[in-house]
């Protein structure tokens, strides 16, 4: 088995603006954040499983939900930035993040970023694709948040419900993209 799990180890003073960098690679995650957890299965099979592993980590799983991503970089590696924004016309939700952790293993493909300054929250969110023994694919979303902007605060319940919708959005159009559709 090929294993490759890299990790942005020191945060720079422009980095993620919470402490717990790398905490959704390690697990628990840390209390006082609202946790979210949500694994979906996407196909079946190793040409499942790359396509679904490239998606996450290109950015294209992003995309297909019709959100804008702007990066530093093509693909998702330790330290890159990314903007992801949502809405319509001008106006838009703007999250920037860095990517904190990346794995690509025979059986497990994915990313972590944090959040920046002037993001709406605050903490860590992963996207992992894994090809179990069964041949089945499942992608899953874990994360840890917290309201860094008056808006969230104020959303309260409704922002995790949004968080939870986009995480099962996100897996209906990578079970889309894995699947060539």
């Amino acid at each position: 088995m090929t294993r490759l799990i890299r990790s942005l180890s020191d945060a720079p003073a422009t980095g993620p603006n919470y402490p717990e960098v790398g905490a959704t690679g390690t697990r628990p995650l840390p209390d006082g954040y609202h946790h979210l957890h949500h694994s979906v299965r996407i196909g079946h099979g190793e040409a499942a499983y790359a396509a679904a592993g490239t998606a996450v980590t290109t950015w294209a799983m992003h995309r297909a939900t019709g959100a804008r991503v702007t990066s530093t970089a093509e693909r998702a590696e330790p330290g890159v930035t990314v903007e992801i924004s949502v809405g319509l016309g001008p106006v838009r939700l703007v999250a920037p993040c860095q990517v904190i952790w990346t794995t690509s293993t025979d059986r497990s493909t994915g990313f972590a970023y944090g959040t920046l300054a002037g993001h709406p929250e605050r903490g860590e969110e992963s996207f992992v694709v894994d090809l179990r023994e069964d041949g089945s694919v499942w992608f899953t979303v874990t994360a840890f948040s917290r309201a860094a902007a008056w808006y969230t605060r104020l959303g309260g319940p409704v922002v995790r419900a949004l968080q939870l919708a986009y995480a099962r959005m996100l897996g209906r159009r990578l079970a889309g993209l894995a699947s060539g559709r």
